[in-house]
C-alpha cells in the first residue's frame, strides 16, 4: 500500500490525482502532517509526500531504522514539477515509484540513487535474495573496478559490466556458502522441494525435514523456489502450513502425471495411496532438473513425510521487441524495460543504433544487415537457451512484418518467450492521415520475397472485393517496381478514382512526410520502402485534408 500525505491545496489536488489513478493500492493520510506520516511509515510499503523534502526528512529521520525493511519515501514538490526518490531507493522501491508518480502527474523524476543515475542494474534490484557486500562491489561497478561474475548456474540476469577476473566478485549459486569480503552473493530460485506426507502430517515434522534436507546437501533455503507435491494432497495442512512459513507456493500435479515421471526410488504405499509409486521426488523431478537429494523420510517414528531436493534448469528468457516506428516517445516503457532488462540485445544494426544509449553497460549486442531476420531469429533464440536474457527487436510492432514470426518458430518450450507490442507503420501513418482505418481493414505486404505474386495478389483482389481499407507495406523498391501499379489497378476495378489515398514516409522520423492524394493520381514511382500507402473504401472521405473512414456502413449526412 502507498500511503499518500500532503499539507496544501495544491498538495492535495495532486494527491488526489494521485488516488484516482491507483485507487486499489494507494491510502489517503488526514490529519495533522506529522501524525500522518508516521501512521503511513509504519503501516505502508510507500510513501508519498506531498511537502518540501527538508520537512519530510526531519519526520521521517526519527522513524528510520533499517534500508531492508524501511519504506520507499518519495517527495513531490508544491508545484508538481518534481519526484523526488528519497528513502528507499531500491530496498523499498521509491525509485520506481517516483518514475510512476512522475508519469501519472507529469513530474520530473529525481532519482540520484549512483547505479540508477549511469544505468548500472543495482544488485538488490535484480529480484533475487542478495548477500554479502553490496555497496563495495556495487562500488566497485561504479568505479570501473574489475568484477568477476562467478555464475555456478546459468540464470537470465540484466548486463553487468563484469570482467574475466577481478578483486571483486559476484557469485551466483544455490549453494549455501558465506560471501567473502569483496563478494556478493546472488541466489536463483533455482530448488524445487517435492514432499509427500501421510494424513495429518504435522507442520513441523515437514519444515524439519525439508530445511534439513537442504542443510545437509549444503544447499541455501533462499534459493527455494517452491514447495511440490500430488493433487491429492494439495489440502493437507502439514504441506500447506510448511509452504507459507517457507515463504514458496506450493505446486501440485495430477497422480497420473506423477506416475509418468521416471524416479529412482519407486514405493507401493503411495501408489495404493493416491495412485503414483511417488510423491516426493516425482513431484520435484516433472519439470526436469537434477536430483540432488533422493527421497528421504522424516525422522519420526512412524515417519509421515517424505521430500526429495531437484535443482531445475534455467530457463532463458527471449524478450522480442517492437520498436515503433522511430520515434523515441513512440517507444513503449515496456519495450524500455525489456531493453534495461537484457543482456544479449539481437538485432539489424540501424534498429541497434536507435537504442544503443538505453542499453545498460556490459550488453552484448549482436547486430547484423538487411536481409538476416531468420539468422538473427536463431542467435537469439540460440543465446535464450544459454540461460541467458535476450531482446530480439525489430521496428513498429514486433509481430508485424516483423521478428516474432521468424523468432517464435525456432523457439520451444525450453525458454520463456515475451511479446513485446510497439506502434506498427499502419498506425502511425494512420494518425499523420487522419482516421483512415476508422472501420475493417487489412494490411498486405507487396514483397514477394518470401510470399509468390499469385498469392499477393489474391489477397490484394478480395480486399478489393470485401471493400477493406487496405494499407500497403514494402510497397516498392527499385527492384520491384511493377507490384504496386499491379495492386492499385486491382483496387481501381472496385473503387472510385477519387478514393482517397494516404502516402507516409518515414512516419514519426525527422524527415517524415504525409499526403492525402486519390487512387487516380496517386503515381507509383514516389513511393519506395520506406512508404506507407493506405487505400480507403469506398466510404473514406477526405474532410479538411484529412482522409477519415466512417466507423458506420454510411454517413449520417452525405457531405453537400
Amino acid at each position: 500500500m502507498i500511503g499518500l500525505i500532503s499539507a496544501t491545496a495544491a498538495g492535495a489536488a495532486a494527491r488526489d490525482r494521485l488516488a484516482a489513478a491507483r485507487p486499489d493500492r494507494t491510502r489517503v493520510y488526514e490529519g495533522p502532517v506529522g501524525d500522518a506520516v508516521r501512521a503511513a511509515f509504519a503501516e505502508c510499503e510507500q510513501l508519498v509526500c506531498f511537502l518540501a523534502t527538508g520537512a519530510v526528512v526531519r519526520l521521517i529521520a526519527p522513524l528510520l531504522g533499517d534500508k531492508s525493511a524501511d519504506p520507499g519515501v518519495v517527495c513531490v514538490d508544491e508545484g508538481g514539477r518534481f519526484a523526488v526518490s528519497l528513502v528507499g531507493g531500491h530496498g523499498g522501491g521509491a525509485n520506481e515509484l517516483a518514475r510512476e508518480v512522475g508519469e501519472l502527474l507529469g513530474a520530473e523524476p529525481v532519482i540520484t540513487t549512483a547505479t540508477d543515475s549511469v544505468g548500472l542494474a543495482g544488485l538488490d534490484t535484480l529480484g533475487l535474495p542478495v548477500e554479502g557486500a553490496v555497496a563495495a562491489v556495487s562500488r566497485a561497478l561504479l568505479d570501473g573496478e574489475p568484477v568477476t561474475l562467478d555464475a555456478e548456474l546459468r540464470w537470465p540476469l540484466p548486463a553487468l559490466p563484469v570482467a574475466a577476473r577481478g578483486a571483486y566478485t559476484i557469485r551466483l549459486t544455490d549453494r549455501a556458502v558465506e560471501p567473502g569480503e569483496r563478494e556478493v552473493v546472488l541466489r536463483p530460485p533455482s530448488l524445487v522441494v517435492g514432499v509427500g506426507a501421510s494424513k495429518g502430517a504435522p507442520v513441523e515434522e515437514v519444515l524439519e525435514l525439508v530445511e534439513g534436507a537442504l542443510r545437509d546437501a549444503g544447499l541455501s533455503p533462499a534459493s527455494l523456489a517452491e514447495l511440490a507435491t500430488v493433487d491429492a494432497k494439495a489440502d493437507e495442512p502439514g504441506i500447506v502450513r510448511a509452504a507459507e512459513r517457507l515463504g514458496v507456493p506450493l505446486v501440485t500435479y495430477p497422480a497420473e502425471e506423477l506416475a509418468a515421471v521416471d524416479v529412482p526410488n519407486p514405493s507401493e504405499a503411495p501408489l495404493a495411496a493416491v495412485g503414483t509409486p511417488s510423491v516426493a521426488e516425482a513431484a520435484a523431478l516433472v519439470g526436469g532438473g537434477e536430483l540432488l537429494v533422493p527421497k528421504r523420510k522424516s525422522a519420526a517414528n512412524p515417519a509421515m513425510a517424505t521430500c526429495a531436493v531437484v535443482r531445475r534448469p534455467a530457463r532463458g528468457r527471449l524478450a522480442v521487441v517492437g520498436l515503433g516506428p522511430g520515434a523515441r516517445d513512440l517507444l513503449t516503457p515496456r519495450a524500455e524495460a525489456e531493453l534495461r532488462r537484457a543482456s544479449v540485445l539481437v538485432g539489424l544494426d540501424q534498429y541497434v543504433d536507435q537504442i544503443r544509449d538505453l542499453l545498460r553497460p556490459g550488453t552484448r549486442v549482436l547486430e547484423s544487415g538487411l536481409g538476416a531476420e531468420e539468422e538473427r531469429a536463431r542467435t537469439a533464440v540460440a543465446e535464450a537457451r544459454k540461460g541467458q536474457a535476450v531482446a530480439l527487436i525489430g521496428s513498429g510492432d514486433a509481430g508485424v512484418y516483423a521478428m516474432a514470426s521468424p523468432a517464435l518458430a525456432e523457439a520451444s518450450d525450453d525458454i520463456d518467450v515475451v511479446g513485446v507490442p510497439g506502434v506498427t507503420a499502419a498506425l502511425a501513418a494512420g494518425a499523420l492521415l487522419g482516421a483512415p482505418l476508422g472501420h475493417d481493414h487489412v494490411s498486405i505486404s507487396l514483397s514477394d520475397l518470401h510470399t509468390p505474386w499469385e498469392v499477393i495478389e489474391r489477397r490484394v483482389r478480395a480486399a478489393a472485393e470485401a471493400d477493406l481499407v487496405v494499407t500497403f507495406y514494402n510497397p516498392r523498391s527499385r527492384g520491384r517496381d511493377w507490384q504496386l501499379p499491379k495492386a492499385l489497378a486491382i483496387l481501381a476495378g472496385h473503387r472510385e478514382p477519387a478514393t482517397p489515398v494516404g502516402v507516409v514516409r518515414n512516419a514519426s522520423r525527422p524527415d517524415e512526410s504525409a499526403r492525402v492524394t486519390t487512387l487516380a493520381e496517386l503515381d507509383p514511382a514516389t513511393v519506395d520502402m520506406m512508404t506507407v500507402v493506405t487505400v480507403g473504401n469506398t466510404a473514406t472521405r477526405e474532410i479538411a485534408g484529412r482522409m477519415v473512414t466512417p466507423r458506420g456502413y454510411r454517413w449520417q449526412e452525405e457531405p453537400k
